[in-house]
């Protein structure tokens, strides 16, 4: 029996999610619940969508479908440590999205130099 996985974008790393985040040729994407975002701010520019809504919010047949995603996008995801941001990532490409990366937590965006936002 052969089973058959979706193609896979190569691998972002959290300093070249950073760059594509200051060129404006990927998009980021919080995918914390808002008390944690609360607490220590988000990615400069990230929008912030937590999982729970991501598959309503990233559908762009639903009603509250985020205007500021595009399916043929870069988009780089995280979380606090890389598990939710890993369903995230699975669930945008299950609505389509092909160029879809799980950069890991909060804090690999923060060590590799990114700018952070509170508020």
């Amino acid at each position: 029996m052969f089973f058959f996985r979706q193609k896979q974008a190569p691998g972002m790393s959290p300093a070249e999610a950073i760059e594509g985040a200051r060129d404006g040729s990927v998009t980021v994407i919080d995918v914390r619940e808002h008390g944690e975002v609360a607490m220590s701010g988000k990615a400069k520019g990230a929008l912030h969508i937590p999982l729970m809504r991501l598959r309503d919010m990233a559908d762009p047949r639903h009603p509250d479908f985020h205007p500021d995603l595009n399916s043929t996008s870069r988009i780089a995801i995280y979380c606090a440590s890389g598990g939710r941001s890993g369903a995230a990532a699975n669930t945008l490409r299950q609505l389509g999205y092909e160029d879809v990366h799980n950069i890991g937590g909060f804090g690999h965006w923060v060590k590799a130099g990114g700018a952070v936002e509170r508020g």
